[in-house]
């Protein structure tokens, strides 16, 4: 990009003068636009480092060089220090350092020469992956909130498993954890992490992976940066959580993985449950859970009361009780008033019992008892005599009443009516009105009747 300005031939009251500030305030602008944060190498020389904390210093090659800057907050995050005559590689953004109009690089990250090259090809890897949707975020898997069993793929010998394994038993001692070795540095190691991540699924024993080594450089770093690994992690059915212990720069295992972590140990963090939240939770649940069940049994509790009282108040025994007492206390007021009342005869009684037994005959019949018993004896067998032909004569008498008797009228299916009023016998239909009460006498039994109308014989 280069940068021009025409001036046109006119009066001094027309031109556009620019000051030196404009000027370069207006370049740096366009610097600082133009160019996205840059990959050099080079060579450094001219390193000075005052007591600001900053580093200053030209980065060249055979043919060109220009001046940089680092300022302490990146510097204090370097790996190793650098001297004059080190071939380094930086990240940096191209500016423009107004006071002295100088171009120079604002260094956001150095690294020790002979990366730059895998460093560039790593990017070009990563966007391609990326452009295939490898890196989706909507991909990636949920870690499990409590996993039954974890997996460590590792380094066996590598302080990052001891990390691993000392986190997790300081979290949650109990989780089970299976450890797949792998190597995680050399030629071979892309495979052998492959072949792990393999076997971990093929077994499916575990709910969640990690993935993990310690820091290291670039070149230490290369297995997570394989594009094999990376399509290895996708196609995980378990998912996988990275460690890798490299904070500066993501690597492509981390990238693909369902969950990176800065460090190994951080890792862990994610995938165990803290045994004290997960008691001091159970604590918690427990207590609601007794607060609730001790709330519903007494609302419970209250419920079957309240039904127990009504019940007992609508069953039958109760109210057979009830029944009981209300004809025990009739019985008891009966009896009272069956009681008064004899007394009440009593009471009337006795004095006419006692003048009864003064005037009595039996005291003046006392000694006439045997000519009483004769005279008995003699009235019983005339009055046997007498009523033997008294019943013979009443025999012949009935027998000739009975054939004129209305009686057998009546059996004849004839019927004596009479008003109810006064006993009168009707004989005819004008000595009643209608509405009057009449009653019919029949051979066996009598009906009572209302007189709706009278009508004429025919």
């Amino acid at each position: 990009m280069t940068f021009s300005a025409t001036l046109i031939g006119a009066s001094d009251g027309s031109r556009d003068l620019y000051s030196v500030s404009r000027l370069t305030t207006e370049v740096r602008a366009v610097l600082d636009g133009s160019f996205p944060l840059l990959w050099v190498q080079g060579e450094i020389s001219n390193l000075a480092r005052p007591s600001s904390g900053h580093l200053y210093f030209t980065l060249k090659d055979a043919v060109a060089q220009v001046r940089c800057a680092m300022f302490k907050p990146k510097r204090i995050l370097l790996g190793f220090a650098p001297d004059n005559g080190q071939s380094v590689v930086v990240r940096a953004r191209v500016t423009l350092y107004e006071p002295r109009g100088d171009f120079q690089l604002v260094v956001e990250h150095m690294e020790p020469g002979g990366e730059g090259a895998l460093r560039l090809e790593l990017e070009r890897l990563k966007r391609r992956l990326a452009a295939e949707g490898l890196f989706d975020e909507t991909a990636k898997r949920p870690l499990p909130s409590y996993p039954r069993q974890v997996g460590l793929i590792s380094s066996p010998s590598g302080a990052a498993l001891r990390d691993l394994l000392a986190v997790l038993r300081r979290r949650f001692a109990a989780l089970p954890v299976i450890i797949y070795p792998a190597q995680v540095q050399g030629a071979t190691a892309p495979d052998s992490l492959c072949a792990a991540l393999a076997l971990a699924n093929a077994r499916a024993e575990c709910d969640v992976l990690i993935l993990a080594r310690g820091g290291g450089s670039l070149e230490d770093l290369g297995a997570f940066n394989d594009e094999r690994l990376a399509r290895a992690i996708r196609a995980s059915a378990i998912p996988v959580i990275t460690g890798i212990g490299h904070a500066i720069d993501l690597s492509i295992a981390d990238l693909a993985a369902d969950r990176s972590a800065p460090t190994p140990s951080a890792a862990a963090e994610l995938v165990a449950p803290s045994a004290e939240h997960l008691r001091q939770r159970v604590t918690v649940q427990r207590t609601r859970l007794l607060g609730s069940a001790s709330r519903r049994r007494h609302a419970l509790r209250q419920r079957l009361d309240g039904l127990g009282r009504q019940l007992m108040l609508l069953h039958p025994a109760t109210r057979l009780q009830q029944r009981a007492q209300r004809l025990d206390r009739l019985e008891q007021r009966l009896l009272g008033l069956l009681a008064g009342r004899l007394a009440r005869l009593h009471a009337r009684s006795s004095p006419l019992a006692a003048r009864l037994l003064r005037v009595s005959p039996m005291r003046r019949l006392g000694h006439p008892r045997e000519t009483l018993a004769m005279l008995e004896r003699r009235l019983a067998r005339a009055g046997a005599r007498l009523t033997e032909s008294r019943h013979e004569h009443l025999s012949r008498a009935a027998a000739g009443l009975e054939a004129l008797s209305p009686l057998a009228t009546l059996a004849r299916g004839y019927a004596i009516v009479t008003r109810l009023s006064d006993g009168a016998v009707l004989h005819a239909a004008e000595q009643v009105q209608p509405g009057t009460r009449i009653q019919a006498r029949l051979a066996r039994g009598a009906l009572r009747a209302v007189v709706e109308a009278t009508a004429d014989p025919d």
